[in-house]
């Protein structure tokens, strides 16, 4: 069976160091994340947590940056903790920022999915939601409403159940 694969184009009315900086610095992160931070120096080889802003012990992500070039080019790869821990192959995530005349092409391609997993769910619909928001919020400053809410170690989605 082929492995799934999501592709996800969107264009945003801002420069191309914004959307970098909205991706990989905690402060931003956190106002279209659902209170996430992306945790990492950005660096190739680093490692990279999705925590929550508030409590960095809780982890929903893990991974290995693979490429950053920055302003232009992320690639990492995308487990949960416990998967990592395992040995679970992680899928990667590849965005690429494209800017032309003040305005973005992001193209992101999550990838190297287990067919059938969990993670091949949740990315079909999260990534639209997290993208969307981050759109939100660079155009207009302010992020969407937020979709998930945390309810201690577990997800409950609050809109469009």
């Amino acid at each position: 069976m082929d492995q799934p694969v999501l592709v996800y184009v969107l264009y945003i009315n801002t420069a191309a160091e914004k959307v970098w900086e909205a991706l990989t610095l905690p402060d931003l992160t956190r106002k279209f994340w659902s209170n996430h931070r992306n945790a990492s120096d950005w660096k190739v080889g680093s490692p990279w947590k999705h925590e929550d802003y508030d409590d960095s012990s809780l982890v929903d992500i893990t991974g290995t940056v693979l490429e950053s070039v920055p302003s232009r080019r992320l690639v990492f790869t995308w487990a949960s903790p416990h998967d990592a821990l395992d040995g679970t192959k992680p899928s990667r995530v590849s965005i690429e920022i494209t800017e032309d005349g003040g305005m973005v092409r992001l193209d992101l391609t999550h990838d190297q999915l287990e067919p059938n997993s969990g993670v091949a769910e949740g990315i079909n619909d999260g990534w639209p939601m997290v993208l969307s928001s981050l759109k939100t919020l660079l155009e207009t400053g302010i992020a969407m409403p937020e979709i998930w809410k945390r309810d201690g170690a577990s997800w409950d989605r609050t809109r469009f159940k």
